[in-house]
């Protein structure tokens, strides 16, 4: 447990600078971003009501009051999660390849340590998993700070206040709700599939890294295979109707599929990384 441990801290301090980075952007844009559209829309109002003479609910009735739900669909919002996702979908290749390719081919000392190889492949989704709640967590701090800004820019009149859970919850496109879910078991689905997903593109890159050219075939192979398992009873019930299942069983199976993919690919991880991969 020791050396999974430094293994976990050792990988994370790897990344951290970039980490940074990512936390900077997303405050700085999200920040920025409430700043300006509500000042754009308390712009607007005034041209409307002091140049143009138009009343305030005629303004309203127009343009409707804005809300905070409104200011998280723009790309301020969007961009730097998604360039966030992004950049943690690319780590997910760049923590094995790295070690690898590096200019001392790391992967040599970090495989011969004297601790179970397992450690190393265990600590490097561990290190993913945590970066993405830290990324989790600091939305969740920017969220009542960015209503309170918006809230100190426009006036009670023009704006909509919402709640935060409802902030989360009607926020477009459904990103929040997947970042934030508002249970514990919906949080325990929607990061147990992320994390299976893990699993399964760490194995598929173990499987190139052991058999080379023929593992690139396994590593896709494996990769879509998995996935398809774990999707064929919703795919079933909605592209062939076969409605033989209740939702809830449907559930139940899905949960099923996901810890076997999850297990059969650390355990497939495992004997790749002992048996296969060479260094």
């Amino acid at each position: 447990m020791k050396n999974y441990l430094k293994l976990v801290d050792f990988e994370l301090k790897r990344f951290i600078n970039i980490y940074f980075v990512l936390i900077g952007l997303t405050i700085i844009s999200q920040i920025t971003g409430v700043i300006l559209k509500s000042r754009d829309y308390l712009e607007r109002a005034n041209v409307a009501i002091y140049e143009n003479s138009l009343s305030l609910e005629q303004f309203i009735s127009q343009n409707g009051k804005l809300s905070i739900h409104q200011l998280l669909q723009t790309g301020w919002f969007m961009i730097p999660i998604a360039l966030s996702a992004a950049a943690l979908i690319f780590y997910c290749f760049l923590i094995w390849y790295r070690d690898w390719f590096g200019k001392n081919t790391f992967i040599y000392r970090l495989l011969m340590l004297p601790t179970a190889r397992l450690n190393v492949f265990l600590a490097k989704a561990t290190a993913i998993f945590l970066m993405v709640l830290g990324l989790v967590g600091i939305q969740l701090i920017l969220l009542p700070i960015e209503n309170t800004i918006f809230k100190s820019i426009i006036p009670v009149d023009l704006r909509m206040d919402m709640p935060l859970n409802e902030i989360i919850n009607g926020a477009g496109y459904g990103y929040l709700q997947i970042l934030i879910p508002n249970s514990f078991v919906q949080f325990l689905i929607n990061y147990g599939i992320g994390f299976m997903m893990v699993f399964i593109l760490f194995t598929s890159i173990l499987f190139e890294r052991s058999f080379r050219i023929k593992g690139i075939i396994f590593g896709i192979v494996y990769y879509f295979v998995a996935v398809t398992v774990f999707l064929f009873p919703i795919m079933a019930e909605i592209y062939w109707g076969f409605g033989y299942l209740y939702p809830s069983e449907i559930f139940v199976l899905e949960i099923i599929l996901g810890l076997l993919i999850t297990v059969f690919s650390i355990w497939l991880s495992n004997y790749l990384i002992n048996q296969k991969v060479t260094v």
